[in-house]
C-alpha cells in the first residue's frame, strides 16, 4: 500500500476550494458553505489521488463514477471537477457518490460544481456565477444531463447512496461478463460520501444491507462527521471504501436542530452487522495523509464494503467555524474577507482561483486523459483476442439493441388462449432475455409472482455464497421496493444495462421517489407491475392498487403501460426497450385476459388505437387493461339494441398523447359521447372521455369476479351506463365535441 506523498499547491487547492465555496454561496444568496468549507480536504484527496476520470470525455466508460447526493456541497465537486483530470493510481477505476452529508440535501451542491470546475470539466466559472439561477448549468441540486461530470441526479436523501450500490453491481456484472486473462477492461470503484440525513432514509438501509450480502468490494463510502463547538457534539459525514456502501453512526444536525433528538442509533454497528467495514479518520481538517490511508485501506479490502468515518470542523476558517451559525446560510462579508486574509488570498477579489491550483489539478486531467488511452488501447487488443464479446460490449456501451431483437416478440391471433397479462409478460421476456443479455432483471421477494425469471438464467450473487455468480442477470433484491428502484437508476446509469424490476403495483408506491427521480434523470428502467387492480382478488383493499395509476401516470416523463392482451404486452415491450430516456412501468393482470379481434402489436406502439370501429357511433368506450374485453362485451350488447358503439383501447396515455393531433383526433373524435372504463380511480380520464366509469373508493376482498360485479364493472351495467350517457347527451341537443379539442394545451 502506498504512502501519502504531499504536493506543494495541496493546502492551495483545499483553500481555493473552501473560498469559491464561500463565494458562490454569498453571490447566490442562497445555500450554506459550511459543509464544502469542512469537506474540501478530503475531496482533494479523492479526487486528486485516487480519482480516474478524463475531463475531456466525462462519458469514458471506465472512468470512476462520482455521485453526490447530500445537496450544498456539490457546488465543491463541481469546481473542482472543471480543472482535474483523474489520477492513473490503480487500475481500478473509482465511482464517487456523495449522499447526503446533511438532511438538508440542497445545502452542498456547491462542493460539487467547484470541483467540477477546478478538474476541467464543460463548467465556467461564470457558470459558478450562475449557481442556482434560471436555466445555469448550476441548479439547486445537481442534475444527469443538464451539468457536464453528473452521474446521477441526486438531491432526496438516500437516492444517491442507494445509487451507489447501482453503479457498483454493474461494474461487478460487467467485469465478470467481459473481463478475461490479461484483459481487465471494466474495473472501476464506486465512491460514496455520505451523511446522517441518508442514514435516516429507509431507502439507504435497504441499499446498503444488500450491498453488504452482495460483497461489492467496488464501493466507497465516505461519511463526515463535523465537530460543531457550540454544542460539543458533532456533525457527521461517512467516507466509505469498498464494496459497496457504508455508512457510519454519528450525531450531526438537522433541520430540526441536533440529530440526537431523533437519531441516536449506533450506525457503526449497523453497517458492521450488514458485513461491512468500518474505519476512521479523527483529523479530516488537515491530517491528508490520514485520509490517503484510509482510502488506501478501504481499497485492499475485496469483499465487503468500508465505512470511512471522516471528522471535520464544520465552516472550518470562518469565524463561525465549528458552529450552527455556518450551517444554514451564506457567510456575512467580513468573515468571507478575513477567510480569504488567513489563507492568504486577495480579500478584494471574489472567485480567485490560484494559477497553482488550476496547474495541480490539471496534471491529474493528463493523467485521466493517459489513463483512457491506455484502456483504448487494451480494448483495441480485446477485438482481436475477443470479437465477437467486444463486438456485444461496445454494442452495449452505445445503448444500441441487437439486430432484429424485435423479431422475438410474442404476436397473437383471437384464437389463442385467455392469459394473465403478467403471463404474457414472462412470455415475453423468455424470448428477449436470451437474445438482449443487456437485460438485467429482478424482483423484490416476488418472482414466482411477477413471474419475472427466465428459465436457466442464474442469479446474480457473490461467487462464495453458491448461490450465483456476478455474471448471472437475475437479482434478488429481497423485500426492498425502494431500494431496488433507486438501485435500478443506478444500473441504469453506469451504462450497457437495461435494468427491469419487479414487485405489485400496490408496491411501487413504496419505490415512488425512486420512480420519480428516475423520470427527472431519464433512465432506461423497466418495471414490471403485476396485481394491477381488484383483479387481484382475495387479497383485499390493502394490495389493489385504486390510486397508483393516476399518480404514475401524472409523473412527467413516465411511461405507465397497462395491455389489455398478448399484442399489446409485447407492444408495451417493445416501446420500453427502445424508449431510452423514459423509464416505463408495464401494469399487468393477475386474471386471464383474452386476445381480442383488431388489436395488432402495430397498433397498439402508438399507444392508443381504434379497437372496434363502427360508423357514426352513438357511443365511444374507451378503456385498458382487464377493462377492454368488459368495453367489448358492453359494445355487443349495445348493439344488440340498437346503439352503435365504437371501441378505443388506450394502453398508454403518454405514448398517445406524443402522437400527432390528426391520429390523436381520429381515435377519440367527435360526435358521440366517450366513456371511459376502467377498474381504477377515474382521475384523469377527463382528457379523454366525456364521462368516466370506474372506482369510488377502495376495492374489498373476495374472488375476483365478485368483486368486478360488487363495483358494475360487467359487461351487462356498462351496457345500462352507456346506455344512459346515450340518451343524456342526446338530450343536449348539441353536437359532442371531442374531450381533446381544447383552449390550452400544456
Amino acid at each position: 500500500m502506498s504512502s501519502f506523498t504531499a504536493h506543494p499547491a495541496d493546502d492551495t487547492a483545499i483553500a481555493t476550494i473552501r473560498i469559491l465555496a464561500a463565494d458562490v454561496v454569498s453571490k447566490a444568496n442562497s445555500g450554506h458553505p459550511g459543509a464544502p468549507m469542512g469537506l474540501a480536504p478530503a475531496a482533494h484527496v479523492l479526487f486528486s489521488r485516487f480519482l480516474n476520470a478524463n475531463p475531456k470525455d466525462s462519458k469514458w466508460f471506465n472512468r470512476d463514477r462520482f455521485v453526490l447526493s447530500n445537496g450544498l456541497v456539490y457546488y465543491l465537486i463541481y469546481t473542482d471537477l472543471i480543472s482535474l483530470s483523474f489520477r492513473l493510481q490503480t487500475c481500478f477505476a473509482r465511482i464517487w457518490i456523495l449522499s447526503s452529508l446533511l438532511t438538508c440535501c440542497w445545502r452542498r451542491c456547491a462542493l460539487q460544481y467547484v470541483l467540477l470546475h477546478l478538474l476541467g470539466y464543460k463548467l465556467s466559472m461564470d457558470d459558478l456565477k450562475q449557481f442556482r439561477q434560471l436555466d445555469s448549468k448550476t441548479p439547486g441540486h445537481p442534475e444527469a444531463g443538464h451539468t457536464d461530470g453528473i452521474e446521477v441526479t441526486t438531491g432526496p436523501l438516500g437516492q444517491g447512496f442507494a445509487n451507489g450500490v447501482g453503479l457498483a453491481m454493474a461494474q461487478a456484472h460487467l467485469a465478470a461478463t467481459y473481463n478475461k486473462d490479461g484483459f481487465d477492461l471494466i474495473n472501476n470503484y464506486t465512491y460514496v460520501f455520505t451523511g446522517d440525513g441518508c442514514l435516516m432514509e429507509g431507502v439507504a438501509s435497504e441499499a446498503a444491507s444488500l450491498g453488504g450480502h452482495l460483497q461489492l468490494g467496488n464501493l466507497i463510502v465516505v461519511s463526515l462527521t463535523w465537530f460543531d463547538l457550540s454544542t460539543t457534539t458533532t456533525v457527521s459525514q461517512t467516507f466509505d471504501l469498498a464494496s459497496t456502501i457504508s455508512f457510519i453512526n454519528s450525531t450531526d444536525i438537522s433541520i430540526d436542530g441536533d440529530t440526537a433528538v431523533a437519531f441516536t442509533e449506533n450506525v457503526e454497528q449497523r453497517f458492521l452487522s450488514y458485513g461491512w467495514q468500518v474505519l476512521h479518520v479523527d483529523n479530516g481538517d488537515s491530517d491528508l495523509g490520514g485520509i490517503y490511508s484510509a482510502i488506501a485501506e478501504a481499497r485492499q479490502e475485496k469483499n465487503k464494503p468500508t465505512l470511512i468515518r471522516l471528522r471535520t470542523t464544520i465552516g472550518f476558517g470562518s469565524k463561525q467555524a465549528g458552529t450552527h451559525g455556518v450551517h444554514g446560510s451564506p457567510l456575512k462579508a467580513d468573515d468571507i474577507a478575513q477567510l480569504k486574509a488567513k489563507f492568504g488570498f486577495p480579500t478584494d477579489q471574489s472567485f480567485y482561483v490560484p494559477k497553482e491550483t488550476y496547474e495541480l489539478y490539471a496534471e491529474f486531467g493528463k493523467r485521466g486523459g493517459a489513463l483512457q488511452a491506455q484502456w483504448n488501447s487494451l480494448l483495441e487488443s480485446y477485438a482481436q483476442k475477443y470479437p465477437n464479446e467486444h463486438a456485444e460490449l461496445t454494442r452495449r456501451i452505445a445503448g444500441k439493441l441487437p439486430e432484429g431483437w424485435e423479431k422475438n416478440l410474442p404476436v397473437y391471433k383471437p384464437s389463442d388462449p385467455a392469459q394473465a397479462s403478467r403471463k404474457l409478460s414472462e412470455i415475453v421476456l423468455t424470448h428477449l432475455v436470451p437474445n438482449i443479455p443487456e437485460l438485467l432483471g429482478g424482483s423484490a421477494d416476488l418472482t414466482g409472482s411477477n413471474l419475472t425469471k427466465v428459465k436457466g438464467t442464474v442469479d446474480f450473487q457473490p461467487p462464495s455464497t453458491g448461490l450465483g455468480n456476478y455474471a448471472g442477470t437475475y437479482i434478488r433484491y429481497g423485500v426492498r421496493e425502494h431500494g431496488m428502484g433507486a438501485i435500478a437508476n443506478g444500473l441504469a446509469a453506469y451504462g450497457a444495462i437495461i435494468p427491469f424490476v419487479a414487485t405489485f403495483l400496490n408496491f411501487v408506491s413504496y419505490a415512488s421517489g425512486a420512480v420519480r427521480l428516475s423520470a427527472l434523470s431519464g433512465h432506461h428502467v423497466i418495471w414490471v407491475a403485476t396485481h394491477d387492480s381488484i383483479g387481484l382478488g382475495e387479497d383485499g383493499p390493502t394490495h389493489q392498487p385504486v390510486e397508483t395509476a393516476i399518480a404514475l401516470r401524472a409523473t412527467p416523463n413516465l411511461a405507465f403501460w397497462r395491455p389489455a392482451d398478448g399484442n399489446e404486452t409485447s407492444a408495451a415491450y417493445y416501446v420500453a426497450l427502445t424508449s431510452k430516456k423514459t423509464p416505463s412501468v408495464l401494469s399487468l393482470s393477475r386474471q386471464n385476459l383474452p386476445n381480442l379481434e383488431g388489436s395488432t402489436i402495430e397498433k397498439a406502439l402508438r399507444g392508443g388505437y381504434v379497437l372496434h370501429e363502427e360508423e357514426n357511433e352513438d357511443l365511444t368506450i374507451v378503456s385498458t387493461g382487464s377493462e377492454v374485453s368488459i368495453a367489448v362485451e358492453a359494445a355487443s350488447k349495445l348493439k344488440a339494441e340498437g346503439i352503435k358503439t365504437r371501441v378505443v383501447s388506450l394502453p398508454c396515455w403518454l405514448t398517445f398523447d406524443q402522437q400527432d393531433e390528426q391520429y390523436r383526433l381520429s381515435v377519440l373524435r367527435s360526435g358521440a359521447p366517450i366513456l371511459s372504463l376502467e377498474a381504477l380511480s377515474t382521475a384523469g380520464w377527463q382528457k379523454y372521455s366525456h364521462e368516466q366509469y370506474g372506482l369510488p373508493s377502495w376495492g374489498a376482498s373476495a374472488p375476483y369476479q365478485k368483486v368486478y360485479e360488487r363495483f358494475g364493472i360487467t359487461g351487462t351495467n356498462i351496457a345500462s351506463v352507456g346506455k344512459k350517457v346515450v340518451e343524456f347527451y342526446k338530450k343536449q341537443g348539441v353536437p359532442v365535441v371531442s374531450p381533446l379539442l381544447k383552449a390550452i394545451h400544456l
